[in-house]
């Protein structure tokens, strides 16, 4: 079954349901321009409760190399989410810098943004909906079959863009991916995950069909 990321985390009663569903990742987001994003203290408190039972994803927007750095030592973040315009060099030296895997958001309006992966070597790919003027997180779905483009490259695809628990099955059944990120569309509010909702999503993503 796909790996499960749930992203816009800012309460660690959510994080730790999220680990105890079996979640390979939580998502924290660092932009101060996002509904959901994390208090750094109480980003810390997560990392210290659930460092060694789930990925601590720390989301950012063209943040500076030494911003990203004391952040990801700060709160002890095992990945680094890049949503912005942030260029394929600068992956490496976030990788060299903070000694975390790194996740590259791509915003997936056609073909064409799917094809222009191949210059990336991220260590995941994170496929979201192009909406113009927003640099992600919208709810949005996309053409999720379009994703077989991205999934000739090497480089694992999250799937990330209006997954809800009522279709993340579909979700995965036509894009193939080896995970998927879920924000709004498990909340009560924004940076506020509903438990219930948390529940159906990890158990629909698990009765998936398998990757092949």
């Amino acid at each position: 079954m796909p790996e499960v990321k749930f992203c816009g985390i800012t309460r660690l009663e959510d994080a730790a349901l999220a680990a105890e569903l079996g979640a390979w990742a939580v998502g924290l987001i660092f932009w101060p321009g996002s509904p959901r994003a994390c208090d750094p203290a109480v980003a810390a408190g997560i990392s210290r409760a659930l460092r060694r039972r789930v990925e601590l994803a720390g989301v950012f927007v063209n943040a500076t190399l030494d911003h990203i750095a004391a952040t990801a030592d700060a709160v002890g973040l095992s990945l680094v989410q890049l949503h912005g315009d942030e260029g394929p060099r600068y992956v490496e030296e976030i990788r060299r810098r903070t000694g975390a895997r790194v996740i590259r958001a791509t915003r997936v309006g056609g073909r064409a943004d799917l094809q222009a992966l191949r210059a990336w070597h991220p260590d995941f790919h994170l496929l979201d909906t192009r909406i113009p003027g927003a640099w992600g997180g919208t709810g949005e779905t996309w053409d999720w079959t379009l994703a077989t483009e991205a999934t000739r490259t090497e480089v694992p695809i999250v799937l990330s863009g209006g997954l809800t628990p009522e279709n993340v099955a579909g979700g995965i059944a036509a894009a193939r991916p080896w995970g998927v990120d879920v924000s709004s569309g498990v909340e009560s509010a924004p940076g506020i995950k509903d438990p219930a909702r948390m529940e159906a999503f990890a158990v629909a993503a698990a009765g998936a069909p398998a990757l092949t």
